[in-house]
Parts: C-alpha cells; structure tokens; sequence
C-alpha cells in the first residue's frame, strides 16, 4: 500500500512538471590560448545526468534543461585542465568555456556524494574520483580496482573473488557502499562477503575518506564508495561499449556490452557482464579451488525532462566461488585449471531495484531515491543444499531537498529509512532470523564568501533490531534473541580555502557513530567461512566515532600533490577476539566426526586510528610522467595497549608514465611501477602474526587506433611480474590468519599475471 501511494505521488508530480519551463543549453569549448574549437570535449551535467560531446565546431547543445536553477558544469579534454564551473540557466545566451591546455591530471573534480554538488577544492571532504578506464585492467572485481589506485584504501582479501573496502583502517559495516544513489545490502558483516557490483557497469566511482555519517547515517565511520552510473547521452543519441580482457594467471576472462540512447528524453541502458576463473597461481602453485564464475546483468530506463529526471535502474548479479577446507597438513597447491568449481563453494545471488528522481521547482530541488534488494547467499558444503543460507530483503527510502540559496548560504535537509529482513533457510544456522529498521534525518548548510567555503551539519538517527529466538529439536536454545534500540545524534564542520589557482586547504571535525549488527548482537555458530566459533553479545553499544583531518593540494604545471593527516577516536569500537584460547568441539551432522573450533567473542573496547596519506606527481616534460601514492595508518586497542587487528601495512607505490606523440596512433602510454609495502609488525597477537615488507614491480602499455572512423583501445598491463613470494597483512589466507594451530601455514597471494585487453566505444551522435 506504501509503495502505491508512492508512485501514485511520482506519477501526479510528473504529469504537474510536464508542462515546466524548458530552454537548451548551448554553448562552445574552446582552446584559451588559440581560441580553436576543441572537439569530441565532453561536457557534463552531474545533477541532471547528462552528458554530451562538442561537435567539429567544438560546439553543443543540451536540451530540455529547466529554466531556472545553478548547476554544476564540468567540462574534460584530454591534454587540457578539466573546468568545473556553476552556471545560471536563467541566461539563455551560449557560453563560451575556454580549456587551459596542460600536461598534468587535473586535481579539480566534481563531486556528487556529498550533501552539495561541489568541485572538490571547494569540497571539504578527502575525495578521488576513479574513471571508467582506471577501472580496467588486471583486478579481479571493483575493490580491487580502487584499492590499487586510492590512497588510503586498502582490501581485506579472501582468495581472488573476494574484497572488502578498507579505508583508514576500518572496514566491515563501517565502510557505506552505493549504488544507484542507494545503500548496498548484502549482508558485509562476514569476512568472506563480498560486495555484490558489476565493476564494468561504473561511470567512475568516487571514494570519500573519513566520516561520513552525516549523510549516510550508520555504518560510514571510515568513509563511503559511491558507484556513479554513466551520464545518459545527450538527445537522439546512441552509445555503447564492447571491453574484454584475458588474465594468464588464472585464466580471467571478461567480457562486457553496453549500450544506451536518449529519444526525446526518454533515456535507456542496458549491459551484460560475464567473468569466469580458475585457480590463482601463486610461486608455490595454484591454490585449490580457487576458481570463480560472475553474471552481471543491469538495465535503465526513465525520462530526463525540464523538470529533471526519473529512472528506473535494475540489476541481477550471481556470484560462484570457490573455497578450500583445509587444515595443517593437507596440500594447498596443484596445477588444476578446470573451471569447474569444487564443494565447499559460494552461490551468492543480489537482485536491485531502485527509483532515482530529482525533481526541479525553479531554484529548489528534490532528490528522491528509494530502493529494494534482495539478496541470497548460500554455502554449499558438499552438495547444492546449502549448508548456510542467508535470505534477506531491504527496503530503503533517501529524500534530500535542497532550498533556495540565500544570502551566499546554501541549506539542505534530508530524511532517510530503510526496513531489513533476513531469514535463514540452510540446515546451519550462525546468526538469527532478524529485522532490522532504521530512521534518520539531517540539516546540513555550506556557505561560500569569495575563496573560503564553511559548511555544517547535524543528524539524529534511530535504529531499531530484532532477533528472533529460535530453539533446537530438544528444545534447547540455540538464540536467545534481542530487541535492541539506539538513537544518537552525530555533527560536522567542514573548512576550505583556495589560495590561488594552485594551492588549497580543507580540513573537516566532527562525530559519527555506527550501531551494531546483527551478527556481533547474536552470533552462535561455526562461521565456515572463518572456521571458528563466533558467539555475539546483546548488550553491545553502539561505536561512537570522534574524527578530524586535513588535506593540502598543490597543482602546477610540473608538480601536482595532495598531502593529508587524520585522527579517528572510537569509543566502544566492536570486534571479535579470542583472548582467552577458548576451544569447542562440534561433532559434524553428516560425518559425526568432532572438529574443534576457536570460539570468538563479540566484545568492545575503545581504539585510536591515526595516519597519513598523499600523492605526489612530477612532470618533468609533457610527455613523462612520474606518479607516487602512500598512506601509513597507525590503529591503537587504548583499552588494552595493543595494536588493532586487520589493519594494512604502511604503502608507497611509483610509477614512471611515458606518454609520447605516435603519428598514426592517439593515446599511446607505457608505464613501469614499483609497489611498496612495508612490514606490518603491529598486529593484534591473539590472531594474527607480522608480515614481513615486499616489493611489486609492475608494467603496460596501450594504444588507441582508428579503423576508419571507429576507435579500438588495445592494452597489456603486467603485475608481479618478478613473481615475488609474499603475503599481503590484509589477506585472509595469511599464515596465522588461515590457521592458529600453525602459524607457519598459509597461502601466498597471487604470483605473475599479464592482462590483455580491447576496448571499442561506439555509437550515433545527432
């Protein structure tokens, strides 16, 4: 009946809006210098997304854009600074945008997953923008990708399929992924869950650094990854892509189609995605049943109109991964490279429905997304009957409405729900059956007076979860259930000043809190996926998050950099630990054999999370290119004066980017990399044991070329090329991590892998 009301709502307002104001947006890009016409610039519209190409004239037009209202511009050519500027729409007279020609990556960038549009010098919080091309290349799914790109992001690995996003240090439910404007549910409290996005269906991802539970309520203590669907084309128009790649570690091959079109407004996109593995070779051979398979199928259709847009995105995602059940002694090597999976095995399945609207009312506006997901993950033993099956829906609702400006101040207010239902349906259980509701709203305000932007916020939160008691044949318990309530009220300053065209400032403070998941409330079960017992504790608090940090950026024309600091303290920081040596013994249903398991107990403690992060590139000529990042992050139990677990190793990556004119040829590179990473010695002793420092040494090349009018990207990228013999701190399978019965016994992480790629765009263009 909700729903009804809903789109009966969306239905009324979209026949109102038909009738509003529209004019096209014309305009030209130009070279500052020559005054020449740039062609093929591409011009964006993030708020409307939309986006259009400049003609041989260098010239275009957008149409159907509202009357009134300032909107964020961006406007990118290879070879020039990229321009963010806001402009008026109730001028109807053609722009003018003229590009400084430059040999550096542009450090301005638009940002959308903050409260306020923004370019990011004006943007307080620590972001990067990662493009459609960074994203492809020799990763295995979409963590990857950003964990190799993004300072101060770094992945909690299990086998090749699996990554968690970690960022500063934290990780789990304290890192908020999205998609389609909506929160990704997929129950990521376990260690071997993944997150559930097709990595080639991005238009390019934004990564924010540091708290962010203003916007996002619970669980964005670290940070956010905000997955950005590509802007649809401009009107009459026809797009698509064809990518595939080929890994000869372990076989990955990858294919993705896409295409998309806007007739009259009415825009459409539709993509398949298909991945499929085998084992992962390493120095020492391939890791057993490693192997892993991935359909990804999305779609998109709805209207951009003078009143805004509203579209409609779909998604099914299906996920088989292999595991190996091993104990010290058994082999974890062979030379197998059969894509058929083994039992024990992964069958994950998310299905996504979500309404993106911003509707437009003159010069205030309303964002409204609401969503639906469903998502199975089953664990299959030995047999297609799941041994664990999860089966959870949610619903969510973000309203954000945006008033009109005033007196240089800009103010938001936002309202966000959502309702989750998980049940189990496999023979195992871990944790209970449980609903959980949650409500928040927020105001939040940003104020600009000539080059300093100040903005503030506050948010209250209420969150409610319910876990259902459940007995055994004997009518033993095997839950006990709980209905916990938590509120909390969480606040944030922001600062930036740009000092000139080079050098900027920001800086943030403020507090966050994240509540506790069902898992750490009621676990009572053999996590195979970790193989240990994990027990929860009902009387937990909620994670209440004090942060501040601050970020330098410099830009020229021979040095671009940023350097950033950060302090997180967290009262009442949650996790799992076996502290006291605590054993049990489980006799298996099938087998009837006893197996002893680590028991680990959800508890809580407070913890100080500090470090580091920057980039630094030079540009000695234009067509070299010398590009470093780093980040260091220091995490502290306090309660216990001992380090925190799963925290990665200090990092420092170089790479030497040649991009020389060939006649004949356009975007022609090669690079040579060398990734550092430092000893990890603090590490939490219960579980866990130091890894010692190793060095990567990675390269590529690629080109594009014209087959008549039509572009092919070919590329090859190598990593590990050396084959060095290593353990990542953050992987899963990592001596100590893998077994505590011996700390020598674990798998080394992936050995020397080339990747061969071909990308093709096409399309129509009006």
């Amino acid at each position: 009946m909700k729903l009804k009301l809903i789109y009966c709502f969306l239905f009324l307002f979209v026949q109102f809006s038909a009738f509003a104001d529209a004019i096209d947006f014309k305009g030209k890009v130009v070279d500052a210098k020559t005054n020449q016409p740039l062609i093929g610039a591409t011009v964006n519209i993030p708020d409307l997304r939309l986006s259009v190409a400049t003609n041989i004239n260098g010239e275009f037009a957008i149409k159907s854009i509202p009357t009134k209202g300032r909107f964020v511009v961006q406007i990118q050519y290879l070879s020039y600074k990229t321009l963010t500027q806001t402009v008026d729409f109730s001028s109807t007279d053609p722009m003018v945008f003229a590009l400084q020609p430059s040999v550096i990556e542009s450090h301005e960038v638009v940002i959308t997953g903050t409260p306020i549009t923004s370019g990011s010098r004006s943007n307080s919080t620590s972001a990067s923008v990662v493009t459609k091309e960074q994203l492809q290349g020799s990763s295995t799914n979409l963590i990857d990708a950003l964990a190799r790109q993004v300072p101060g992001v770094s992945q909690i690995t299990t086998s090749q399929a699996i990554s968690k996003p970690v960022i500063r240090g934290l990780s789990y439910n304290r890192v908020v992924t999205l998609n389609d404007g909506v929160k990704q549910q997929g129950q990521q409290w376990g260690d071997e869950h993944g997150i559930e996005m097709d990595q080639f269906a991005a238009g390019r991802v934004e990564v924010l650094r540091g708290a962010a539970s203003l916007q996002y309520g619970s669980d964005a203590l670290g940070g956010v990854i905000n997955v950005i669907d590509p802007p649809t084309p401009g009107e009459g128009n026809i797009q698509g892509e064809f990518l595939t790649n080929y890994s000869s570690n372990n076989g990955l091959s990858n294919t993705s189609v896409m295409l998309s079109g806007n007739d009259n407004g009415f825009v459409w996109r539709g993509r398949g995605t298909y991945q499929n593995a085998y084992s992962f070779n390493t120095p020492a051979g391939r890791y057993i049943n490693s192997g892993f398979n991935q359909t990804n199928v999305s779609g998109m259709f709805g209207l951009n109109k003078a009143w805004g847009y509203s579209h409609v995105n779909f998604s099914y995602f299906k996920d088989n991964i292999g595991f190996y059940d091993a104990e010290p002694g058994d082999p974890l090597y062979n030379e197998n490279t059969s894509r058929t999976l083994d039992y024990p095995r992964q069958d994950i399945r998310h299905y996504k429905v979500a309404l993106n609207n911003n509707f437009l009312f003159g010069s205030s506006s309303l964002k409204l997304d609401l969503g639906f997901q469903k998502n199975q993950r089953r664990e299959l033993e030995d047999s297609p009957t799941p041994s664990l099956f999860f089966d959870m829906n949610t619903y969510s609702l973000d309203a954000k409405y945006y008033l009109p400006e005033s007196n240089g101040w800009h103010p938001v207010i936002g309202l966000s729900s959502s309702l989750s239902h998980s049940i189990n349906l496999g023979e195992e259980l871990l944790i209970p059956a449980y609903d959980e509701y949650s409500t928040g709203a927020f105001i939040y305000a940003k104020k600009v007076w000539g080059q300093n932007t100040f903005s503030a916020g506050a948010r209250f939160d209420y969150i409610k979860n319910k876990g259902k008691a459940q007995n055994d044949e004997a009518g033993d318990p095997i839950f006990t259930g709980f209905d916990n309530k938590f509120s909390n009220v969480s606040a944030a300053l922001g600062y930036t000043h740009i000092f000139n065209d080079v050098l900027s400032f920001k800086a943030n403070a403020g507090s966050a809190f994240r509540a506790p998941n069902p898992a750490e409330l009621g676990s009572n079960g053999v996590h195979e996926g970790t193989s240990r017992y994990e027990i929860g504790n009902a009387g937990l608090s909620p994670e209440r998050s004090y942060q501040a940090d601050a970020t330098l950026e410099y830009g020229s024309g021979f040095v671009t950099g940023s350097f950033g600091i950060y302090e997180n303290y967290i009262h009442n920081y949650i996790y799992a630990s076996n502290t006291n040596k605590e054993q049990i013994t489980v006799t298996d249903e099938e087998s009837g054999e006893p197996r002893n398991y680590d028991v680990y107990r959800y508890g809580q403690v407070n913890a100080n999370l500090y470090g580091f992060e920057g980039n630094l590139t030079l540009h000695p000529v234009p067509f070299i290119h010398i590009e470093n990042t780093f980040s260091y992050t220091e995490a502290k139990n306090t309660s216990f004066d001992r380090p925190l677990p799963l925290i990665p190793a200090g990092t420092l990556h170089n790479t030497l980017r040649f991009e020389p004119k060939v006649k004949g040829i356009k975007d022609f590179y090669f690079y040579a990399g060398i990734d550092n990473y430092f000893k990890q010695n603090r590490v939490d002793a219960t579980f866990e044991t130091p890894t010692d420092g190793y060095t990567l040494l990675n390269a590529g090349i690629g080109a594009t070329f014209n087959i008549g009018k039509q572009p092919l990207k070919l590329y090859v990228s190598g990593t590990n090329l050396t084959n060095k013999a290593y353990y990542d701190a953050l992987s899963r399978l990592r001596p100590g991590r893998y077994s505590q019965e011996d700390p020598t016994y674990g798998v080394y992480n992936m050995g020397r892998n080339i990747t061969f790629g071909v990308y093709i765009p096409f399309g129509t263009n009006k």
